[in-house]
């Protein structure tokens, strides 16, 4: 990180709507990295939205407790007087206030939508430059490909956009582009705050974290219809632990039920992903603690050759856990036979698992190595920075 930048940057985003750690962790790699970049840097959630509240497991318009737990995050990482969130059900912005909220909206060098959390409304149109970061992509290119005046609304609002579908655009991607400009990124961490592990953990088993069935979002596509959820490519590969011999756990919400059976018959073991999930050390402790990811991902960026990659997988990547995850595309641009190494079908995840486990403290530093190489939070910031023109 040789260069400095300048400028004041806002950045939406949804970490206390929904506060699992991965979705905290994903904020601060690019508040923080952003920040040490040398800009001045800021939060704002205003999507005017309910959150969910993972202690009950439900929507909720009473945002205390996740707030409670959102600041004490923000002011460990310096930025307690820099943050906002607009609660939808006073009207009042806690933390920066209404006033000082929208007046940094009008100011910044740039607004940036991560996650393309809020919608913009007049406030964020006035902004000098409207920054779209995708990091889930499809849904609102397909849905204004066909129409959907929402979907081209929330693209056409921003004047740069980003996306973490690296092969956008290319001729195996049916995608759709929407005569827009996309600038593929990858997502960053900070390999600071990731440290490597030097410990083999022989014992411990593959993991992941996450969500086993996603409602909502799918979409069609040339006569196919492409899932917003993992479960359908999951449920393919129910047998591999036991086949590989390589134990994995799951920490998700599936608890119960067929596939929850025949996932325990294949040598899958699970964990509750609450509370471990609601506190960013717990959770980064977890990922350390593991052998490796092994994982799946969404059919929608598996289908579409999108080259997605998961925020999640670059933590045990930067941890210096190996990742065995499904390709999406994504081995076109980021190397994939040493500490990453990717699959498409069952056959190929059971070789990925015994291939990585027979000679692991070489994937474990190629994982590092990976993650320093392609997924360095200054190093892609400083790309997006140099894009966006600040």
């Amino acid at each position: 990180m040789n260069k400095k930048f300048h400028g004041k940057v806002v950045v939406l985003h949804l970490a206390a709507r929904y506060p699992f750690a991965g979705v905290v962790w994903q904020l601060l790699h690019h508040l923080i990295g952003l920040r040490d970049l040398g800009l001045d840097v800021y939060y704002l959630e205003d999507h005017a939205a309910w959150v969910y509240d993972p202690v009950v497991q439900t929507v909720s318009q009473d945002a205390s407790r996740n707030l409670a737990r959102f600041a004490q995050v923000m002011d460990r990482f310096g930025f307690g007087d820099r943050w906002a969130f607009l609660d939808v059900t006073s009207g009042e912005y806690v933390g920066m206030g209404r006033e000082r909220s929208l007046k940094l909206l009008k100011e910044a060098d740039a607004v940036i939508n991560l996650c393309a959390a809020t919608h913009p409304r007049e406030e964020h149109r006035v902004s000098r430059c409207l920054v779209y970061l995708e990091t889930d992509p499809g849904v609102y290119q397909i849905r204004a490909l066909h129409g959907d005046d929402s979907a081209w609304r929330m693209l056409e609002a921003h004047q740069v956009h980003f996306t973490y579908a690296a092969n956008i655009g290319n001729p195996d991607c049916p995608l759709p582009t929407m005569g827009l400009c996309w600038h593929p990124t990858r997502p960053p961490v900070l390999l600071g705050e990731w440290p490597a592990q030097t410990a083999l953990p022989n014992a411990a088993p593959f993991t992941t974290v996450g969500t086993w069935r996603n409602e909502g979002n799918d979409v069609e596509l040339g006569g196919r219809t492409y899932y917003w959820s993992k479960h359908l490519n999951f449920a393919k590969m129910l047998d591999v632990p036991r086949r590989a011999g390589q134990a994995v756990e799951l920490a998700t919400s599936l608890a119960s039920g067929p596939e929850y059976e025949r996932a325990l018959a294949g040598g899958y073991s699970f964990r509750p992903v609450v509370p471990m999930s609601l506190d960013i050390d717990s959770y980064r402790s977890y990922i350390e603690a593991s052998r490796g990811e092994f994982s799946i991902a969404k059919d929608l960026y598996v289908g579409t050759r999108s080259g997605w990659f998961s925020d999640r997988t670059v933590c045990y990547l930067a941890a210096g856990r190996p990742a065995i995850t499904q390709f999406t595309g994504f081995e076109k641009f980021i190397p994939s036979s040493a500490g990453l190494v990717g699959f498409d079908d069952e056959a190929g995840a059971i070789e990925a698992l015994r291939s990585v486990s027979a000679d692991y403290p070489r994937h474990a530093r190629a994982a590092r190595e990976l993650a320093r190489e392609y997924f360095d939070a200054h190093r892609l910031l400083a790309q997006l920075a140099e894009i966006i023109g600040l």
